[in-house]
């Protein structure tokens, strides 16, 4: 049984098995706290501790799936290349959007870090959360922070962007599909580009260009922190 355990194929198939069950139960239910990703860790969690399967075993499965983090997040380059005319004419409004939402991201979490007294590490690990996870880890582990931190605080905002995009957008009557679609990946990058998708191909795209030029211009920001 150890051997299966400790197999890389245990943890792909316990994932893989995981977020068929959060799509299955995200379409059945339509509600967006179904979020196939949020049932998924769930899940993955809750049969680690029942069983009580060592982290590292499951991890050794986890890091391959890890290795095409990089490549997905590349192929939302299809969708902006699909949408590129509108890219052109909105350059200046989605570079801009970018540039102060980054901002915003970050000015908020030094504020609430020192508003709650985190220490330094923790709030070095918090600042990339709205970034793509290799450029978050990156950033994280040169301002001292904690990388494993990091992913979760990036998840954790991928998620909850997943989640209430569709509700913000409504609430706050954002019609304009370019604006929905820079909101969406400038906060809550690629998780959050998922649902902005299903919303249409041109949120879509504007959110997955918006991944790239949020993440340059918080690389820049980290520059003068």
């Amino acid at each position: 049984m150890k051997e299966v355990l400790s197999s890389p194929l245990f943890g792909i198939v316990l994932s893989i098995f995981a977020y068929e069950v959060g799509l299955y139960l995200n379409k059945k239910t339509g509600t967006p706290l179904c979020n196939p990703l949020l049932v998924a860790v769930a899940l993955i969690i809750a049969v680690l501790q029942i069983f009580h399967i060592p982290l590292e075993y499951y991890q050794q499965g986890g890091d391959v799936i890890a290795i095409f983090l990089a490549p997905a997040t590349a192929s939302l380059a299809l969708s902006v290349y699909g949408q590129i005319k509108q890219l052109q004419r909105h350059l200046l409004p989605v570079v801009a959007g970018c540039l102060v939402g980054s901002c915003a991201s970050v000015g908020s979490v030094i504020l609430l870090c020192r508003l709650f007294r985190l220490d330094e590490t923790l709030t070095a690990s918090l600042l990339p959360k709205s970034v793509t996870t290799p450029i978050a880890i990156e950033l994280s582990a040169q301002a001292g922070g904690v990388p494993a931190f990091t992913v979760a605080a990036v998840i954790f905002t991928g998620i909850l962007g997943a989640i209430l995009a569709p509700l913000l957008v409504k609430l706050f009557r954002v019609e304009d599909p370019v604006a929905r679609g820079v909101a969406i990946g400038t906060s809550s990058h690629a998780i959050g580009t998922t649902k902005a998708l299903e919303m249409g191909q041109l949120e879509g795209a504007m959110s997955g260009i918006s991944i790239g030029v949020a993440g340059i211009a918080t690389v820049l920001i980290f520059l003068f922190l």
